[in-house]
This record gives C-alpha cells, sequence and structure tokens, in this order.
C-alpha cells in the first residue's frame, strides 16, 4: 500500500515539472500569443442573437454570461434546471417536455431550458418555452463551472485518473472510490476518453464540451452538434456557427481559449497568514484532500490526447497545477439523482457510443457528482454542486457519503480549528 502511494506521489510531484501559470490577468498561458488569446476571449464574450442562431431554446446569449467571475472564464451564480423521473427497474429515464400546446415533445435531454425566441412578431402563436411537466419528480439546478486552467486538466493522462481512482480507494479500505467513467469524445467519432468536464464527468475533451454547450445553452448549431433542439421559430441557416477567415469555427476559439487560460491563483496574503497554514493541515488530517487533491501533473508535451485530435503543447506538458480536486465522480450524500443524458451530451456520436462507454456506468452516475475542484473558491459564495450552501460550514457540515467522516471529523473540531480550516478554503 505504502509503495503505491509513494509511487503515485512521485508522479504528482515530479521535481522535473514546472509549475502551472496562475493569475487573473486575461493573459496566455502560453498556449498562443497574448493577442491571439484576447481575440479568442472576445469570442468566449460575444452576444448571440436570434440572427446569428441564438435558440429557439437557450440559457444564456453568450459563453461569458455563465463563467465571468473574476473575469472571463470563471465561475458564477448561474444556475441550470435539469429534470428526469425513475422508470422500470428504479433506472433514471429523461424527461419528456411538451412545447407548442403539446404538438411536439423535446425528448433525449435532462436540461430545461429558461429562455425561448418564441412567441415573437414573426410567430405570434407559437408557444415553445419549456416547463417541467409534473411527471418529472428528479429536479435539481447545478451551478455554473468555472473554466480557468481547465487546459491543464484536459491535459492530464488518462491513466493518472484510473491511478489516482484505484489509489484513493486501496487506501481508504474501500470507504472512498471515485468512479471513472469513459465518454464519447464528439469530435473522433467512435472514440472514448476518460470524462473530466461537467457535474457528471460528461466529456473527455473542451471541444466536445464547448460544442454541447454552444448547442445546449445557446441553442447554436455547430459541426459537433448540428441539429437543433426544435425547429420551431428557427430561421437562421445551419449550421450556425460556420469556420471564419481563420479557418476556425467558434466552438475552436471556446477551446482554445480555456486551453490558453491560466489555473486560478490564490490570495497570497491570505495563504501566508498563521490562520489559513494551520488550517492547510487540519485540511489534511480531516481527509478532505483524499478527493480535493492538492497537487496533479499533465502529461508530457507532445502526447497525444481526445483520440489523437489534439497534442499537449509545450505550454500544458509536464506541468503541476493545483486544482484541490480529484475529477472523479463521487458519492457525498448530496447527488442530484440525474444520470447522463447520452443525445443532450453527445449529439450524433449517441448513436454510435464507443463500448467502453458503459450504460452501466452511466446510471451509476445517479447519485455522483464530480468532486468539486477548491482553486478559486473563495469567489463562490454559492457552493455544492446545487448552490445551495452559503457558507463554507454549511458546504463541508453537508457531505455525507463517501466524505461523512471528514465532515464529523470537522464537526467535533474546537470552533478555532473549523475557524483555521475555512481560512485556509477563503485562500484558495
Amino acid at each position: 500500500m505504502a509503495m503505491v502511494s509513494l509511487s503515485l506521489m512521485a508522479a504528482f510531484f515530479s521535481p522535473q515539472t514546472d509549475e502551472a501559470p496562475a493569475g487573473f490577468d486575461n493573459k496566455s498561458n502560453g498556449v498562443v500569443d497574448d493577442a491571439t488569446h484576447q481575440a479568442d476571449q472576445a469570442k468566449f464574450e460575444e452576444v448571440e442573437g436570434v440572427a446569428d442562431g441564438l435558440g429557439p431554446l437557450y440559457n444564456a446569449q453568450s459563453c461569458r454570461e455563465c463563467h465571468q467571475n473574476p473575469t472571463s472564464g470563471g465561475g458564477s451564480q448561474v444556475s441550470e434546471l435539469r429534470v428526469g423521473h425513475l422508470g422500470p427497474g428504479s433506472l433514471f429515464e429523461n424527461p419528456s417536455i411538451p412545447i407548442n400546446g403539446g404538438t411536439e415533445i423535446i425528448s433525449g435531454r435532462t436540461l430545461v431550458n429558461d429562455r425561448a425566441i418564441c412567441p415573437s412578431g414573426a410567430y405570434p402563436d407559437t408557444e415553445i418555452q419549456e416547463r417541467v411537466p409534473e411527471s418529472e419528480s428528479i429536479r435539481t439546478t447545478r451551478i455554473s463551472l468555472g473554466l480557468l486552467g481547465d487546459g491543464f486538466v484536459e491535459a492530464l493522462a488518462d491513466q493518472t485518473l484510473l491511478d489516482l481512482a484505484r489509489n484513493q480507494c486501496k487506501s481508504s479500505h474501500g470507504k472512498i472510490c471515485g468512479l471513472v467513467i469513459h465518454v464519447p469524445i464528439v469530435e473522433a467519432p467512435g472514440q472514448a476518453g476518460i470524462g473530466r468536464f461537467g457535474w457528471k464527468d460528461q466529456h473527455a475533451s473542451l471541444l466536445s464540451f464547448s460544442g454541447d454547450a454552444y448547442l445546449n445553452e445557446m441553442g447554436i448549431t455547430n459541426r459537433l452538434f448540428p441539429d437543433e433542439v426544435t425547429k420551431l421559430c428557427n430561421t437562421a441557416p445551419e449550421p450556425n456557427d460556420t469556420p471564419g477567415p481563420d479557418g476556425l469555427s467558434d466552438v475552436d476559439h471556446f477551446a482554445r481559449f480555456v486551453r490558453a487560460s491560466k489555473a486560478p491563483a490564490r490570495d497570497a496574503k491570505m495563504a501566508a497568514s498563521a490562520s489559513a497554514k494551520k488550517g492547510s493541515e487540519l485540511f489534511d488530517k480531516a481527509g478532505c484532500a483524499a478527493c480535493h487533491v492538492r497537487s496533479l501533473t499533465t502529461a508530457a508535451a507532445g502526447s497525444k490526447m481526445n483520440a489523437g485530435t489534439f497534442t499537449i503543447p509545450p505550454a500544458l506538458g509536464g506541468k503541476t497545477f493545483h486544482p484541490y480536486g480529484d475529477y472523479l465522480l463521487h458519492d457525498v450524500g448530496t447527488g442530484d439523482g440525474i444520470v447522463i443524458p447520452v443525445v443532450e451530451h453527445y449529439g450524433p456520436a449517441a448513436h454510435q457510443m464507443p463500448k467502453e462507454c458503459s450504460p452501466e456506468n452511466f446510471q451509476k452516475t445517479r447519485n455522483r457528482v464530480r468532486t468539486a475542484p477548491l482553486w478559486g473558491v473563495r469567489m463562490r459564495p454559492r457552493l455544492m454542486h446545487d448552490g445551495a450552501s452559503l457558507t463554507f460550514r454549511d458546504a463541508i457540515l453537508r457531505h455525507r457519503g463517501e466524505a461523512e467522516q471528514s465532515s464529523e471529523r470537522f464537526h467535533h473540531m474546537r470552533y478555532s480549528d473549523q475557524e483555521a480550516l475555512v481560512a485556509f478554503l477563503r485562500s484558495l
């Protein structure tokens, strides 16, 4: 057991690796030059209109709308609504949501969009606003995730996550076992990778993640997700997202923007305080670091990722970063009851799912969520996957399931020690 832990630790803390750059200065981490990064950021911040293909069903008009605190790519207080129900055998089933007086049924997704582009002057009698049917008894909100530093997350070797999950389970004698799932890589039909993006680890690649969000959050069709959720009220030519003069589509710019973003930086003054330093030790002593892993190291530059569609550049290769997360799925007693909806997240790829993408493992995601990375958490006033916990103490004490022992250790700490641990979190 000790040998496994030591070897894994050596992989994560190799002295030959470099520190990933951190900051909120809107400068590139080195993947591209600053001018290119800022141009990509402008695409990320661009506000879409109906003429651009917005909708017909949507949640936001730009990527920045849901990812902007304290700068573009960060998190936000914005949440989205997901629903479903249990079917035969107590298996999760996606909802069927009627629109336009029941003339059309939206299916294959758990997301319920908050906005619609009609009724309008052109379509005064077309009612497409989604509402939750009484039949959908499983209902949850999910807070928007921060994206800063996710280029380093994408550059983690699949084996790193597999080793982490195995070692975690062994060292805890089966009490803490992060779930690894294989998911389709949308830009590589028929190929799969280990999920790491989204609350359910539904994507392995930032390009897949970008294409998904462009369609499902803004209603913008693109080469990865070419089909509108509904054709009602739709007038823009398809696909809405087409290559520009540089040969890149918006989804390419979004993915490159995130890949070139710096990791969230710590509050240096708070981190240097005696209380935060003490809290850091207590964080480990309570067992929080079992899932909120302090440091991970990316694969070497030149490594092929995402079924060979992405090559890790020198700016991302061999970099150690500090996410305070393991990017695995855990049951911490707050699971939202939702299973990954394959049509929504994989578009055409849902019809040719790789054999590694086990339906059984997808059902296992029902009451599991990805460990929330704690980098930048000091800028999140709403915590946990649903944003329902408003203080660090509330969030810690809410943990159950695999995290129950850690939560109980915190509960039984002296108040001054609890305050020190919270000070540490405020430094992240």
